[in-house]
């Protein structure tokens, strides 16, 4: 497999006025090509972090951090974050005007993207007119317009309630596959980790650690809505949240 992104020993400390607080202690670990990585822990474990340093938004205290292409990196919010004063086109070009890379190779592909994932018709119109799981689907196309290799995705789901959630990371999971992304995602749903990942990083609480990596491996493994019915299902969450229950009490 290509190994896209190498960590080695990251760790991240910070500074208060009650001294050094460890956030997270000597992580290492691999993400190849084409893996959909999910990261699971207790709250405040420090999940988030990781994913600010992969993308360059803070940086780690110690340790080194390999990327095939630091150009190469997508980050998916938790808030879709669009602007509502722009259209839905206008707000997939938003990263492309930013950087000043908009060209016609870039705009037919913003237009190849919302059309397959049926937001077409809604190019022109502005934010108020789609519902919670279309402006996700509109987030992770502004994503996919730059091109990244690796798409970052921090509780992208969080805000939905719960039959959306489980609709949208069907969507999101189906159009990183078919768009051949890898993809590293953090989410507190052990269901929802489990039914989208190739491979399961537990940590443990702050400082986190990495108590166990986990390779999911469900027969006849399709899609994230069926994959909760394969056979191992309950088998990986009863054995991952015995780990992460562990560090929770």
């Amino acid at each position: 497999m290509n190994n896209l992104l190498k960590i080695e020993k990251i760790s991240k400390n910070y500074h208060s006025q009650q001294g050094e607080i460890e956030a997270i202690k000597n992580l290492s670990f691999d993400v190849n090509e084409g893996e959909f990585i999910a990261i699971v822990g207790s709250s405040g474990c420090g999940k988030s972090t990781l994913l600010n340093i992969i993308a360059g938004l803070e940086k780690q205290s110690s340790g080194t951090l390999k990327i095939k292409d630091s150009k190469s990196i997508g980050y998916m919010l938790q808030q879709d974050a669009l602007f509502p004063w722009l259209t839905i086109k206008e707000n997939v070009l938003l990263g492309l005007k930013i950087q000043k890379k908009v060209t016609n190779d870039k705009l037919a592909y913003a237009d190849y993207l919302l059309d397959s994932y049926n937001l077409g018709e809604f190019k022109n119109k502005y934010p108020s007119c789609l519902s919670g799981g279309m402006r996700q689907r509109v987030a992770l196309i502004r994503t996919l317009v730059l091109n990244p290799e690796i798409i970052l995705l921090d509780e992208p789901f969080s805000a939905l309630d719960y039959q959306t959630r489980l609709a949208v990371s069907d969507d999101v999971y189906k159009i990183i596959k078919k768009e051949k992304k890898t993809a590293i995602m953090v989410t507190h749903d052990l269901a929802e980790a489990i039914s989208m990942a190739d491979k399961i990083i537990v940590l443990t609480k702050r400082p986190a650690i990495i108590k166990k990596i986990y390779d999911i491996n469900l027969t006849n493994k399709s899609n994230p809505i069926e994959n909760r019915k394969a056979k191992e299902f309950a088998y990986y969450y009863d054995l991952i949240w015995k780990d992460i229950d562990a560090f929770v009490k």
